[in-house]
């Protein structure tokens, strides 16, 4: 018996498929065929199902989006729309007989926002999808929604942070709820430098403080939300507040009417919405006076701010399967998503008031 050592790639057969300038060339035959390959591409059907999958996983997870006025950008329509807004009038004078009075200048301010694409992607070997027992690409979009959410919320909250209308909480004395009045102490500060989180004074979103923001948003006679003025609260903040006696909880409102995602309660005409993701602030700049983290609280009236809405350029699921994009071998999948946002832009400084604290939790909590 003959015995012959012959390598694996003398059968590689090398010249059937060689990528051409608009299909692929079999090198012996010159037979071609198109890059779309049949049953290699991810079906309509298919798509609808994982953008909804990837949305439903979203919504649920963002919060600041529902109190933005939205403007749409229609398509080939540049990367950047125009809020207009007509500057008011100031009271009448008393008129003078047979003496005409001076008129008021009637000015329009306009103010833009500009779109930027966001988007992430992972890889599933051939192998994976294969053994796993878990629905591996259901998973991932389950966890590209919440990223996506994340990413949304944040790009929101970070634009909104540039505000001008800002209020510090005051310093009191966590057992009776009074001014604390410690050695070197300031009541009201005016920087987080001076906000107090120790377990003798406290720099704290208390009752007081929301009937203050309240005021501060009615003498800028910011419009209100269905009526209220909402407020989108971390959870570490939203703790110190709901033991407070005057709180009631959002199952207990007396008319009920539709919420908004995330609604935990209200306290004096003030209906808080809970984000894991509001601002939990750090650094030179936001540090408190214990070296500890402080919280934003937004409190928000009317169309405080603006969102882009781009046609086509919406949180878009993307599913590749692995005869797209895995390679000589069909060796992986992808799964990702992308969108178009500006994060948010202010339209009324009045409208948003970023109300500053610390919490019990400063101390160990982490900046987000």
């Amino acid at each position: 018996m003959n015995k012959f050592e012959i390598g694996l790639q003398f059968f590689a057969d090398a010249g059937t498929v060689v990528n051409a300038t608009n299909q692929y060339v079999n090198a012996y035959t010159g037979d071609a065929t198109s890059f779309e390959v049949a049953g290699k591409s991810l079906s309509p059907t298919m798509k609808v199902f994982y953008d909804t999958a990837l949305l439903e996983n979203a919504r649920p997870q963002m919060f600041y989006a529902q109190f933005a006025k939205r403007q749409p950008l229609p398509l080939k329509h540049g990367g950047s729309v125009e809020w207009r807004k007509f500057d008011t009038f100031a009271r009448a004078e008393k008129l003078t007989e047979g003496v005409i009075p001076t008129g008021q200048k009637f000015g329009l301010t306009k103010i833009t926002g500009s779109i930027d694409q966001y988007g992430t992607y992972t890889t599933i070997s051939d192998r994976l999808e294969m053994r796993a027992y878990d629905p591996i690409i259901m998973g991932a979009t389950e966890e590209m929604g919440a990223s996506g959410a994340e990413t949304q919320e944040k790009l929101i909250r970070d634009a909104l942070l540039v505000g001008t209308n800002v209020l510090y909480c005051d310093n009191i004395d966590p057992s009776t709820g009074e001014i604390a009045t410690g050695a070197g102490v300031v009541a009201t500060p005016t920087s987080c430098a001076q906000m107090e989180a120790s377990a003798t004074a406290m720099s704290a979103l208390t009752p007081t403080m929301i009937n203050k923001a309240v005021t501060i948003l009615k003498r800028n006679r910011v419009p209100q939300i269905n009526g209220r003025y909402y407020a989108v609260i971390h959870p570490s903040v939203a703790f110190d507040l709901r033991q407070n006696k005057d709180w009631i909880e959002a199952h207990k409102y007396a008319a009920p009417e539709q919420q908004f995602n995330g609604e935990i309660g209200e306290l004096h005409g003030v209906r808080f919405v809970e984000n894991v993701f509001a601002p939990v602030l750090g650094g030179d700049d936001y540090k408190n006076k214990a070296n500890g983290v402080t919280y934003a609280t937004y409190f928000f009236g009317k169309d405080g701010f603006g969102i882009i809405d781009p046609e086509g350029g919406g949180m878009e699921m993307i599913v590749k399967d692995k005869g797209q994009v895995g390679g000589p071998l069909d060796q992986f999948s992808t799964v990702g998503y992308k969108f178009e946002t500006n994060g948010a832009t202010i339209l009324y400084q009045e409208r948003i008031l970023r109300v500053m604290s610390c919490s019990s939790f400063s101390a160990s909590d982490e900046t987000n």
